[in-house]
């Protein structure tokens, strides 16, 4: 039987800040882009998600919900210091981990020896050791595989702990609602509620035939995943597929040419991005617009990396469309190896 520990850091940008700024602490705070340029939001303390703030929400929004929120700047350089202690934390019990994330990860310690081979004391070890190291809190799940580790690490959310037991996983899959479960999102959700499917248990009287015939190929994963069964290994390999960078801009952009300064101005940050990913080799170039209406396209194409070859793609997608804009974006795609790709994190936002 399989040991998977799911591992993810408490509000882990609004965490760190509250740490280093004790003033921010108590009051309801978020990591995020200024209203007045459109901006998103990172991530919200607990105190702000009690007036519904909630990561990637305009800060616009957010703002209406909660006024007194106080906004704080991003620091990815602090986050990513932060990340790399705790992913050492994790890679002193084993060295199967698997990173979602800067502040998430799956281990498998099946095989340690460690407090007997308990996985819930492995937890409450690393846990602990994340704190007195960092002064940062983590959750943890424990199970027999990763769909039902994800799960249980938000049951006692924040710095709390919860352990799936293989007897307990029929009581504990059954009542789970089809909207936590990995890969079904919005629109999926919808259609299985207006079916009657609200729980795993509903699920569970779908034969996989059924499932196939309604969900297409993930129907056979939900078969498993509704019975709490995941075969998919702890993934230690990651390769990443592209790099690229976008702006979402305060006011919309009409003029062509201040569009084309924004292109070039970009394609140097990846360029200069580039230069740690040497043993990676281009394949395709693409220009993302988002336009006034939230109306959204990217072009690809196989290009030599240039500015003159970002720009010919930016004019010609935009010449199809040629309307007021609110975001660009750049960036490359890389020829992937036979290594699977497990997780991409952004390098440049």
């Amino acid at each position: 039987m399989r040991k998977i520990i799911h591992l993810d850091m408490d509000a882990f940008f609004a965490a760190v800040e509250m740490r280093d700024n004790p003033a921010l602490r108590n009051v309801p705070m978020a990591v995020g882009g200024s209203k007045d340029r459109r901006g998103v939001l990172c991530t919200s303390n607990y105190a702000a998600r009690k007036f519904g703030v909630r990561a990637a929400m305009p800060t616009a929004h957010a703002l209406k919900l909660c006024p007194q929120l106080v906004l704080v700047k991003p620091n990815f350089h602090k986050y990513s210091e932060a990340s790399e202690k705790v992913f050492e934390i994790f890679h002193e019990f084993t060295d199967f981990v698997e990173p979602m994330s800067l502040d998430e990860a799956y281990l498998d310690v099946s095989n340690s020896t460690d407090f007997k081979g308990s996985a819930t004391l492995i937890a409450q070890e690393i846990r602990k050791q994340i704190f007195e190291r960092t002064n940062l809190t983590a959750s943890a799940g424990i199970a027999p595989n990763k769909l039902l580790a994800k799960l249980a690490s938000d049951i006692n959310k924040p710095n709390g702990l919860f352990t799936v037991s293989p007897n307990l996983v029929d009581g504990f899959i059954e009542k789970m609602p089809i909207e936590r479960i990995w890969g079904i999102g919005k629109v999926t959700a919808k259609k299985m509620n207006e079916m009657g499917i609200k729980t795993c248990k509903d699920m569970q009287g779908y034969t996989r035939s059924e499932l196939i015939h309604l969900f297409g190929k993930f129907g056979d994963m939900l078969f498993d995943f509704c019975r709490g069964i995941d075969e998919r290994e702890v993934e230690t390999e990651y390769e990443r597929k592209s790099l690229g960078t976008e702006e979402t801009f305060s006011s919309d952009i009409k003029n062509f040419d201040e569009m084309k300064e924004h292109v070039a101005r970009m394609f140097q940050e990846v360029k200069e991005a580039l230069e740690d990913y040497q043993d990676k080799t281009v394949k395709n170039l693409h220009v993302k617009i988002k336009y006034f209406d939230f109306k959204q396209t990217t072009i690809e194409r196989q290009l030599p990396l240039s500015e003159e070859s970002f720009l010919l793609l930016l004019e010609e997608r935009w010449c199809q469309d040629p309307r007021p804009i609110r975001l660009l974006g750049v960036g490359v795609k890389f020829v992937e190896s036979k290594i699977p790709s497990l997780i991409q994190l952004p390098l440049l936002t």
